[in-house]
């Protein structure tokens, strides 16, 4: 199968639908030696996202921020007010309180981007499903894994 296309249907099934039409056309792909498996895709030197054993995807907040033209895409999205969003730049985690609108596909350790002003400002890890947060008024919603700030000129994942 053509590695290309088995990123796009990995997209289209976590993300939604036609959520890889975004994905952009000259991307790089770096493959491991022992599995033969994808294992980061960048575009112009940026990193977009890694393939992780489960299957699933870590997606950088430049990829979150080009997938975002995606209506299908905001559905697994969390905006955050004002008072988080220096915190969360930084990379810290966003809890419940701090949640003014959540995606109704955000699922229990699902990869979710951070929205602040229509703007990705970090990527985490769902702790609590959609229902959960916007149910909830204290605890962790997302522990953040990649933010704008928190990296130096060094690519995590």
């Amino acid at each position: 199968m053509d590695q290309v296309l088995k990123l796009k249907h990995t997209l289209d099934a976590l993300f939604g639908d036609n959520v890889s039409k975004y994905l952009p056309k000259n991307i790089e792909m770096t493959f491991s030696r022992k599995t033969g498996r994808i294992k980061t895709v960048t575009h112009q030197g940026k990193l977009l996202c890694t393939l992780r054993i489960d299957g699933g995807l870590a997606i950088s907040t430049y990829f979150a921020q080009i997938l975002l033209k995606s209506k299908k895409f905001k559905e697994n999205c969390l905006e955050i007010n004002q008072d988080a969003a220096p915190f969360v730049e930084k990379g810290k985690s966003v809890f419940c309180k701090h949640v003014t609108w959540c995606g109704k596909n955000i699922r229990i350790s699902s990869d979710t981007p951070i929205l602040y002003k229509n703007k990705v400002i970090a990527v985490g890890k769902a702790v609590l499903s959609s229902e959960m947060i916007s149910d909830f008024n204290r605890g962790m919603a997302i522990r953040v894994r990649d933010s704008l700030k928190s990296r130096d000129g060094e690519i995590f994942s």
